[in-house]
């Protein structure tokens, strides 16, 4: 695919629109971690991929000319993803949090770095026609955007449907940034397959999100009227905690199993150690 020789005032606007939402998208979500002090449900390594994501998904809109909106989009969305990180960090994993700014700004000066790098060592290239460096910078951004979603079904697997920790002031705007993203590279002289599929893969999973969290709480309508009555919490109800009990939790699955092995493995060690033992001191002396 060509660079962008001419970009239409309705791609600038559209585009505009797009990263105005894809900038503040994340300050809701990461004013709710601030004020509970919490990040549960909220995959860390969905935020780490996005915030890696910028960089190659900087590089492509950039070396592809896209309009300036889609070009400082990456950037934004790089930085509040990776602010949402630490937060994860801190509240989750109980970072300290300088630690983990200090560790946030050095992967961001880095992804600098390298976003500036490859552009230069990119663009002269694929001026003369060789596009496929392009193509994979425009892969790996594909690819990391859309991994980062794969926590997810996890997390709604183990809640039985429920979406917790996620804002949904933040996903409904992240929608609107990337439909608006969407509109932008199709109102372009030329289309972006790649990032048009990205834009709308995105969609699509969050309103599935959304579909997800809307069936959850019609299934557990009864419960949370008897949890109200009873002047209790959902969460602290205990025929509630049963309920979304009986989720299947995948990621403590895995846990248990590389627990199990683990432990397999110490008792062979002790085992094979204590038959060597015992194998010498069955062996006869030398005379």
């Amino acid at each position: 695919m060509a660079p962008q020789t001419h970009i239409p005032i309705s791609a600038n606007v559209l585009g505009t629109i797009g990263t105005v939402c894809w900038c503040v998208q994340l300050l809701p979500q990461i004013w709710r971690n601030h004020r509970t002090k919490s990040t549960v449900g909220l995959p860390a390594t969905m935020m780490f991929l996005w915030s890696i994501s910028g960089v190659p998904f900087g590089i492509y809109a950039i070396v592809q000319k896209f309009n300036i909106a889609l070009q400082v989009q990456p950037q934004c969305f790089s930085l509040f993803c990776g602010v949402s990180w630490c937060q994860c960090l801190i509240y989750g994993r109980k970072w300290r949090q300088r630690n983990a700014y200090i560790l946030l700004i050095v992967l961001l000066a880095l992804f600098a770095g390298i976003q500036v790098g490859l552009v230069f060592a990119i663009r002269p290239a694929y001026a003369h026609g060789t596009s496929w460096p392009v193509i994979f910078i425009g892969i790996i951004a594909f690819i990391l955007m859309i991994s980062a979603f794969l926590p997810i079904p996890l997390e709604l697997m183990k809640r039985r449907g429920r979406i917790v920790g996620i804002d949904f002031v933040f996903l409904a705007i992240d929608w609107c940034g990337a439909f608006f993203s969407l509109l932008s590279l199709a109102v372009q002289e030329e289309f972006d397959v790649m990032f048009g599929i990205m834009y709308a893969l995105c969609c699509t999973i969050e309103m599935s999100m959304v579909v997800s969290h809307l069936v959850w709480m019609v299934r557990t309508r009864k419960l949370r009227q008897r949890a109200r009555e009873a002047g209790c919490a959902f969460d602290d109800w205990p025929e509630a905690v049963e309920w979304e009990g009986r989720g299947i939790d995948l990621e403590a699955r895995f846990r248990d199993l590389i627990g199990r092995q683990k432990e397999v493995c110490e008792v062979e060690e002790v085992e094979a150690t204590i038959e060597a033992d015992e194998e010498k001191r069955t062996v006869p002396k030398a005379m």
